[in-house]
């Protein structure tokens, strides 16, 4: 659940970016925020990814309360979200697997952890054909899918997608919020930041509108398009999303001996630079759980600004020295 409470932020330079907001997002929810550049959107993105925090009000996501979360405890509260970013973020030197296997594998997730579960979630975005393609291969829907997919893996509760659909070409943005759509049929709750109001009329549902750093509509919209049930709460993409879940499973096996990897994933860390190394929210899993249908949530997580350019690292470095190093650079950033 989200919940913001008569919450508002003022910068140092005194500029108020968001004033007086309450809002409440239920679990399971699926809901646009919709607004023109400087809005407010970006700051409300922030304060529920503990970035910065509210210079009044009250601020709860996933069961924390944002305003007393101890510095200590950030790991655990961002290991319940995911993150999907409009630019990709895709390293270009790893496969669409081993970007994914990336946000395990620096916070040292057993391999055969990594093995298993993530060519689950790429068959679950239906990318099982582009397992071992790099991102110079995938088209732009692709790419999105692959950081969707990445967001997935640790099974938020609640995944954030900041304009996931900036940076493709229009016809595959509405199957990207279809992707999302099913992701949210299986329960997860689904934040998605948009200033594509076409899409928005078409696939319809809750709006949260953000002018001038106030919420001046928020209500639940029946769709345009012509595939959309007025019944917001039909059972089609549930079902679509079932089958998918049944067909990644059934293919699971067959995936993982694809792969181009030994049994000991040996990614490059040593040799990337800090540019390379993606903001990752995940942790490491609890062993031996029987699986369910989505991903089991981890233990551990990356304390990283995901806003803030990261410092170049030294060549070197063992993996727990650079994520010592990246756990220094949370301090929050402004709009």
């Amino acid at each position: 659940m989200v919940e913001l409470k008569n919450v508002s932020v003022t910068y140092s330079s005194g500029v108020d970016a968001l004033n007086n907001v309450s809002l409440k997002i239920n679990d399971g929810d699926f809901a646009f925020v919709v607004g023109s550049s400087g809005a407010g959107k970006s700051t409300m993105i922030k304060l529920l990814l503990k970035e910065i925090d509210a210079t009044s009000g009250v601020v709860t996501v996933n069961g924390y309360n944002l305003n007393k979360l101890k510095k200590r405890k950030i790991p655990e509260f961002r290991r319940t979200l995911g993150f999907v970013f409009q630019d990709f973020r895709l390293i270009p030197s790893m496969t669409v697997y081993e970007n994914i296997a990336f946000v395990l594998r620096v916070i040292d997730a057993p391999i055969k952890y990594i093995r298993k579960r993530v060519p689950y979630v790429i068959s679950l975005v239906g990318l099982h054909a582009k397992t071992n393609s790099y991102p110079d291969e995938l088209s732009g829907g692709e790419k999105q899918r692959v950081a969707i997919a990445r967001a997935l893996v640790n099974d938020p509760q609640l995944i954030i997608a900041d304009e996931p659909t900036g940076n493709i070409d229009p016809e595959l943005s509405y199957e990207i919020v279809e992707l999302l759509k099913g992701i949210n049929d299986q329960g997860t709750t689904i934040l998605m930041v948009t200033h594509e109001h076409d899409l928005v009329r078409h696939f319809g549902g809750r709006i949260i509108n953000i002018t001038e750093g106030e919420i001046v509509f928020d209500e639940v919209i029946t769709g345009t398009g012509d595939e959309l049930l007025a019944d917001m709460n039909a059972e089609m993409p549930a079902e679509a999303m079932a089958a998918a879940i049944s067909e990644a499973e059934h293919i699971n096996d067959n995936v993982r001996e694809e792969i181009n990897t030994e049994d000991n994933i040996e990614l490059p860390i040593e040799n990337m630079t800090a540019d390379d190394i993606i903001s990752a929210i995940g942790g490491v899993p609890e062993p031996e759980k029987p699986e369910k249908e989505l991903m089991k949530p981890v233990k551990e997580n990356i304390d990283v600004d995901i806003t803030q350019e990261l410092p170049k690292i030294p060549k070197g470095e063992t993996p727990e020295e650079i994520l010592a190093a990246l756990s220094d650079k949370t301090e929050g950033g402004k709009e």
